[in-house]
């Protein structure tokens, strides 16, 4: 097992010797090990693979999460991701902390939004071009989204159009420099004494942290196990969140959560696993076909998504057409498919 651990020399001598190692679950983009020295500390050993992509995307890859690590590793006081111990590009190892997880917790939400406002607050203005922009919907989207109500027969509020460009317009993230984990789900998250540390850093990205806050009300976009989180304990969530913020920048969060969850809807990406995001318009095809990723389905998690916006935007002053808009959409998949089931609530969430 040791000889498959890749460590070279150089990696070897700043860690030490490898004793025992152990293979841990990952994504088909990466193999992970637990590695014992004999020294008896133990590490994490991690290396980005092309997974399907080129070698130039896994190249991209590696370099994202190395520099979302090290900007993590700023944190004073509890720490809110595995310390980077070392690097090996030319391999895309990399060595990290070897974090003890708690595992389960019913309460575990609070925590989990504490520790994502502290990732959040870690960066600013200065910290620009240190890692790519967050990419979030486009004209295309928009356009995709009009037309999966046209070929369900839901007529389009004249402003809908209007309010999508000026949506696209408030979503662009050049002027906001928060450290986005890029895909904060339930499994890249790790329960310690001192709070939660995230891991898998891959798609880090520098913008708005509302548009992963909006991850408790939009039923986790970039996650297989989408669920909802309503009532009592999504108000509590976003309040540790704004708290935290506040706290730490001494300013209120910018922006309008609506619009962040206005912009996980129109993503038709966020309906599929990363590998199939960017292959085809994934709207167009809810008319014809449902398709599931984890235990739940396209259509499924599109009715969360427009029963969550329609909600948000009775009275808003920017998305009044489309929260209308999103209201007939829900009912009308809910006419057609009326087997679709609520996403799990949070206690359902996954442990492993």
């Amino acid at each position: 097992m040791l000889n498959r651990v890749p460590l070279n020399e150089a990696l070897l001598s700043t860690v030490g010797t490898p004793e025992r190692a152990e293979v841990l679950d990952s994504s088909p983009r990466s193999r992970v090990w637990r590695v014992r020295l004999a020294d008896q500390r133990l590490v994490v050993v991690k290396q980005v693979t092309d997974g399907g992509d080129t070698g130039a995307d896994a190249d991209a890859r590696f370099a994202r999460e190395v520099a979302g690590l090290r900007l993590a590793g700023r944190a004073t006081g509890p720490a809110v991701a595995p310390a980077l111990l070392a690097t090996d590009a030319s391999s895309r190892v990399m060595v990290l902390e070897y974090v003890n997880d708690l595992g389960r917790s019913d309460d575990w939400m609070p925590g989990y939004a504490e520790s994502l406002a502290r990732l959040h607050a870690l960066t600013g203005p200065s910290d620009a071009g240190a890692l790519p922009v967050w990419s979030g919907p486009t004209a295309a989207d928009a356009e995709s989204f009009l037309a999966l109500a046209r070929a369900l027969d839901v007529p389009v509020p004249p402003k809908v159009p209007h309010e999508l460009a000026a949506l696209l317009e408030r979503l662009d993230p050049t002027d906001h420099h928060a450290l986005l984990h890029g895909d904060p789900c339930p499994g890249n998250d790790l329960r310690t004494a001192d709070g939660v540390r995230f891991v898998d850093f891959e798609r880090a990205a520098l913008g708005n942290g509302l548009v992963e806050l909006a991850y408790f009300r939009i039923g986790f976009p970039t996650c297989w196990c989408a669920m909802s989180v309503t009532g009592v304990p999504l108000t509590e969530v976003e309040q540790v969140y704004r708290t935290t913020w506040r706290g730490l920048t001494g300013r209120d969060v910018p922006g309008d959560l609506a619009d962040a969850c206005a912009g996980w809807l129109i993503q038709g990406d966020a309906l599929v696993e990363r590998a199939h995001r960017g292959t085809v318009d994934q709207l167009a095809r809810v008319p014809a076909e449902d398709f599931e990723w984890g235990h739940v389905s396209a259509r499924e998690r599109l009715v969360h998504r427009l029963g969550v916006v329609a909600d948000m935007t009775r009275d808003h002053d920017h998305l009044h057409a489309l929260g209308r808009l999103s209201s007939a959409l829900a009912d009308r998949l809910l006419e057609r498919w009326p087997k679709l089931r609520p996403l799990p609530t949070q206690d359902a969430r996954p442990w492993g």
